[in-house]
C-alpha cells in the first residue's frame, strides 16, 4: 500500500491554482488519487493553499486484474484417413466372370509298335569272349546285341523264350553263329535276360524289326 504523504503548497495567483489542478489530473492518470484542495483568503487574491493528502482510495484500489495469459489452443482434432475407395479397374462382382481356361490332358506319346519284318524260330546261344565285332565295334558281353550271318548291322531283332515267355530286342553288330541249328548268338547280357546262361543254348523265336 502506497505511504501517505500530506502536502501543502501555496500559491498566490490564480495561474497557479490552473497549474495545480494540472497537476493533479496527471497523479490521478499515473495511479495515485489525491484530494486537491485549493484554499484562498476570503475570495481575496491572496496566497491559496494545495492540500495533496492522498486518500485511502488510492491505496485500496484493486490492481486490474491481470490479462488473462491466452488460453491454450485446443490440439488440432485428429483428421480421419481418407477412406479406401475401389478403383474402377478392381474385379466387380457385377461383372460377368470367365470361366479361366482348363488345361488341356496331357496326350501321352505312344511309340507306335515296330513293323516285324521278318519271323521265325531257330536256335540261339551266347558269348562272352571277343575283341572286335564284325562291324568294327570292341565286343561288349554287358551290351544287349547279338550275331547273325546275313542280317544288315544295326537291324534290331526281337527275341523271345517260349518257355517263359520273356523277349529282349537287340541289335545285330556281329557275323555268326558258325553251327548248324543255330540262327543267333546272343551277348551273355542277352541271353541271360531270358534264359539261364547254365542252359548254354536253346530254341527262341525271333521277329526282325522295320
Amino acid at each position: 500500500m502506497a505511504a501517505k504523504h500530506s502536502r501543502t503548497r501555496i500559491f498566490s495567483s490564480p495561474a497557479g491554482i490552473v497549474a495545480t489542478a494540472a497537476v493533479g489530473v496527471a497523479l490521478a492518470v499515473g495511479g495515485t488519487v489525491g484530494a486537491v484542495q485549493l484554499t484562498s483568503g476570503s475570495g481575496q487574491s491572496g496566497p491559496v493553499t494545495l492540500d495533496l493528502t492522498p486518500t485511502t482510495a488510492a491505496s485500496s484500489l484493486t490492481p486490474s486484474s491481470p490479462t488473462a495469459s491466452p488460453s491454450a489452443s485446443a490440439s488440432p482434432s485428429a483428421t480421419a484417413s481418407p477412406l479406401a475407395t475401389r478403383s474402377q479397374q478392381a474385379a466387380s462382382r457385377g461383372k460377368e466372370r470367365t470361366a479361366s481356361p482348363k488345361p488341356k490332358p496331357t496326350v501321352k506319346k505312344t511309340t507306335a509298335a515296330a513293323k516285324v519284318l521278318q519271323s521265325g524260330s531257330c536256335g540261339a546261344s551266347f558269348y562272352s569272349d571277343g575283341q572286335l565285332t564284325a562291324n568294327g565295334e570292341s565286343f561288349n558281353p554287358n551290351a544287349l546285341t547279338a550275331a547273325h550271318k546275313t542280317l544288315p548291322f544295326n537291324t534290331k531283332v526281337r527275341v523271345t523264350n517260349p518257355a517263359n515267355g520273356k523277349s529282349v530286342t537287340v541289335r545285330i553288330n556281329d557275323r555268326g553263329p558258325f553251327i548248324d541249328g543255330r540262327c543267333l548268338d546272343l551277348s551273355r547280357a542277352a541271353f541271360a535276360s531270358i534264359a539261364s546262361v547254365d542252359v548254354g543254348a536253346l530254341t527262341v523265336r525271333y521277329e526282325v524289326l522295320g
